[in-house]
């Protein structure tokens, strides 16, 4: 298996376990996901796989999804990850839920994971992506993705992909699709 069909792989598995997380249904203004506030201090990592990523990307939001792929090994990725601490600060309690996908390597679920979530104050959701064929799971995020990192996508009320960036995200330009998405509510 190719390293990017690995790294995708994982990074649907995270994107999965984020929707379920999500999943727990959010009026506007509503806390966040208790794993969410815990991981605050020691972020917890779950394991996702392809169908969890699925029934994430198919159930009905009541707000709109952001979703980053990266990875620990990533220097885009580690370079824009700031940049999303500080979005998911200004719109998560408000009007945005938003999980990260790592594709790292399930043995760094506990270890390098973790510590970088912690290094960059992460507070959101985050998942690893753990399936065998990556190919079904970024099929599932968005065809047009070819499994590039970093990868973001934000997702309408609908399930509907409204932005996709693949490479180092312009945090104005997020923030502007972010704003178009809220105020189509």
């Amino acid at each position: 298996m190719s390293l990017r069909r690995s790294l995708i792989a994982v990074g649907l598995g995270f994107l999965l376990a984020s929707f379920a997380a999500s999943a727990q249904k959010q009026k506007k203004g509503a806390a966040r996901p208790a794993h969410a506030a815990a991981s605050q201090v020691n972020p917890v990592v779950s394991e996702i796989n392809t169908e969890a990523l699925k029934r994430l990307l198919a159930q009905q939001k009541e707000r709109p999804l952001l979703v980053n792929f990266w990875a620990t090994w990533c220097d885009p990725c580690r370079d824009e990850f700031p940049d999303l601490v500080r979005i998911d600060a200004e719109y998560g309690a408000r009007s945005l839920d938003f999980v990260t996908v790592s594709l790292d390597d399930v043995k760094e679920i506990k270890t390098e994971v973790p510590k970088f979530l912690v290094s960059m104050n992460a507070k959101m959701p985050a998942y690893l992506l753990n399936v065998a064929d990556p190919e079904p799971a970024i099929n599932a995020v968005d065809p047009k993705w070819q499994g590039d990192l970093p990868a973001t996508f934000l997702y309408n009320d609908k399930g509907e992909v409204v932005y996709r960036h693949f490479g180092r995200v312009n945090a104005a330009e997020l923030r502007a699709a972010i704003e178009k998405v809220i105020s189509d509510k």
